[in-house]
């Protein structure tokens, strides 16, 4: 099993929830995080005064798999996140030692 970490731009976010739940994905998390990578943010003049932002809004999509869904999930974030400009995000993937569903107490892939 892999959790498969992405974090993506806003405007993307709808199309790579969409390409997910077509590739077969029954759930995933979410989170509203800011950060900042190659970009270093960007300025922005507000009534006049310049001022630097450099934590840029970004969502944090977290998908549990099996691991021969692995590469169908990683294309489809892959093919739905990308613009071609530098933001587009970032992808992890980690080992899952265990997944355990609460409400019925199975355990390993028959949890996710």
């Amino acid at each position: 099993m892999k959790m498969v970490t992405a974090i993506v731009k806003h405007t993307r976010f709808d199309v790579v929830r969409r390409a997910l739940v077509e590739v077969g994905v029954e759930g995933m998390t979410t989170t509203e995080v800011r950060g900042f990578g190659r970009q270093r943010g960007y300025k922005e003049v507000y009534r006049g005064v310049q001022y630097e932002v450099r934590f840029l809004p970004k969502v944090k999509i977290e998908v549990a798999t099996s691991d021969e869904k692995l590469d169908t999930v990683v294309r489809a974030i892959e093919e739905s996140a990308r613009t071609g400009e530098v933001g587009d995000g970032k992808i992890f993937i980690t080992e899952l030692g265990q997944c355990i569903r609460i409400r019925t107490g199975e355990r390993g892939e028959e949890a996710l």
